[in-house]
């Protein structure tokens, strides 16, 4: 018994957390074993091993953009100093030393040419010499140089440019064929797909950086047709008109934006996706200028309560607040007071698509228009004109009904029938028609939503008034019809119209 006791001995003296230790260590191994050997959801793809080869296969399509512009210095003339002073010898040195003075007597001296540079990026799309880059890179510059990745620098001209989306094609002529890539389509794009830039930031040329699509359809106000991708690639001064990348090798953007405090990279890079940019581009090789469609309507953005207000069931489209008398849209049948939610098969979510949409279009092209009027959705055919530069105004028709000059007041509002008295207080236009405010409640919402004294109530729920009277007889009817808001359609004193949607519970 005792040598039994004595042979158990040494294993007694293993303490027993060491075995149960082991133990786990092996189960987490083989747990570890079963978890790498599962394949990952098909949403869960690994990142890149390596951009190297994809930078490899683009960069050399992509290029450093010089641009240069002379400007004639303003002549200065020296300071007109009393005879004799004892500092006139030294003004007058300070001064030609600078190259800002010339001769006695402080005439000027002969102007001298000055230079003002800027550098940026771009690409090649086409080998036979096609470049693109932003419209802002180049601006007016007169001597604009192409350098490329291997040193050779070539003298550019500038085929076209567009501001309002900030592009510029560009035209090399080279000894041989160049480096060229392609677009891809920006639409298919996610958020979270995996994004390469390549550029010359801060004039460090063929710069690779790399992140995500951070996000789509970024309005940043810096034009009427923004339609930005935002990206957290690195994208600093000098990457302005350089590609985006795809994982395919394909050009989905043309960097041209950062939001930042700092005035470096925080992560927020916009680029205009190819979409955007390939009609325009197209066009300018064509055409050296852009030619957008144009439908001629005013339009402004549906909120909830107007949505409300015209039965639309959800805030949506692009609602008419004008038609130009010249403009295509009205032969079609378009009025104020539609709401356009589709145009030539394309969705219209608010009111900043219409304008890209349209601009996009070709001239010439007759598209169907979705509209919804007084509840009820059809479709009218347009035949698209052409955007000129200059800005079209809305001409529009107002009722001819005499007005009737009774006072009343509704909605936080005091109004009266048009008179002359009035017209010429608030100055309003002569032909002008509808009913007068002449006191906002300030406390009121019309207050909220900043209508104001002087302005004229032209329609209430897409009908014409001519005096108050009709307006609180059709605000009596929208109550009695358990209607939440009524849709005012006012005009300012020039005849500027919106709609405005005011709550009447």
């Amino acid at each position: 018994m005792n040598t039994a006791t004595n042979a158990l001995a040494p294993s007694t003296t293993v303490p027993p957390q060491r075995p149960l230790r082991r133990l786990a260590v092996s189960c987490f191994a083989a747990l570890t074993l079963v978890a790498t050997a599962m394949p990952l959801p098909s949403y869960a793809r690994s990142a890149p091993d390596s951009f190297a080869d994809l930078a490899e296969e683009v960069t050399g399509a992509v290029v450093n953009i010089s641009a240069s512009t002379t400007v004639e210095a303003r002549n200065r003339t020296l300071p007109q100093l009393p005879p004799g002073t004892p500092f006139e010898d030294l003004f007058e040195e300070f001064f030609n030393r600078r190259g800002q003075g010339g001769g006695p007597g402080g005439e000027s001296s002969p102007s001298r040419p000055r230079s003002s540079n800027s550098l940026g990026s771009g690409f090649v799309i086409d080998p036979s010499g096609i470049v693109v880059t932003n419209n802002h890179v180049i601006g007016d510059a007169n001597d604009i140089s192409v350098i490329f990745p291997d040193g050779t620098r070539l003298k550019a001209e500038i085929i076209g440019k567009d501001s309002k989306v900030d592009l510029a094609v560009l035209k090399v002529t080279s000894d041989k064929p160049l480096k060229a890539v392609r677009f891809g389509d920006s639409e298919t794009i996610r958020p979270g797909d995996w994004v390469m830039a390549i550029g010359n930031p801060f004039g460090l040329g063929g710069s690779v950086t790399a992140g995500i699509v951070s996000a789509r359809g970024r309005n940043i106000e810096s034009g009427p047709y923004d339609n930005y991708i935002q990206t957290d690639a690195s994208i600093n001064k000098g990457n302005s008109g350089g590609p985006l990348f795809n994982m395919n090798g394909e050009v989905i953007g043309i960097n041209t934006a950062i939001l930042s405090p700092t005035g470096g990279s925080v992560g927020i890079g916009f680029a205009v996706p190819a979409s955007t940019a390939v009609p325009i581009i197209d066009q300018l090789r064509q055409f050296g200028e852009t030619r957008r469609g144009w439908l001629g309507v005013r339009i402004q953005n549906v909120d909830e309560p107007t949505a409300e207000a015209l039965n639309l069931g959800s805030a949506r489209g692009a609602l008419v607040a004008g038609v130009d008398d010249k403009g295509p849209a009205k032969p079609a049948g378009i009025e104020v007071g539609d709401v356009i939610v589709r145009f030539d098969g394309k969705e219209v979510k608010d009111s900043r698509d219409l304008p890209r949409i349209v601009a996009s279009t070709p001239v010439g092209k007759a598209v169907d228009v979705t509209i919804v009027r007084k509840g009820q959705e059809m479709t009218r055919q347009v035949t698209l004109g052409r955007l000129e530069d200059t800005e079209k105004q809305a001409s529009l028709q107002q009722p001819s009904t005499e007005p009737q000059t009774a006072t009343r007041q509704a909605l936080g509002l005091n109004m009266s029938g048009m008179t002359e008295e009035l017209r010429r207080r608030f100055s309003i236009k002569d032909d002008l028609k509808g009913v007068v405010i002449t006191r906002v409640d300030p406390n009121s919402a019309a207050s909220d939503k900043r209508i104001q004294a002087g302005e004229v109530i032209v329609e209430v729920n897409q009908e014409p008034v001519t005096n108050p009277a009709e307006v609180t007889k059709k605000i009596d009817d929208l109550k009695a019809q358990n209607r939440k808001s009524a849709l005012l359609l006012v005009a300012n004193a020039q005849g500027e119209v919106r709609f405005v949607a005011l709550s009447i519970e």
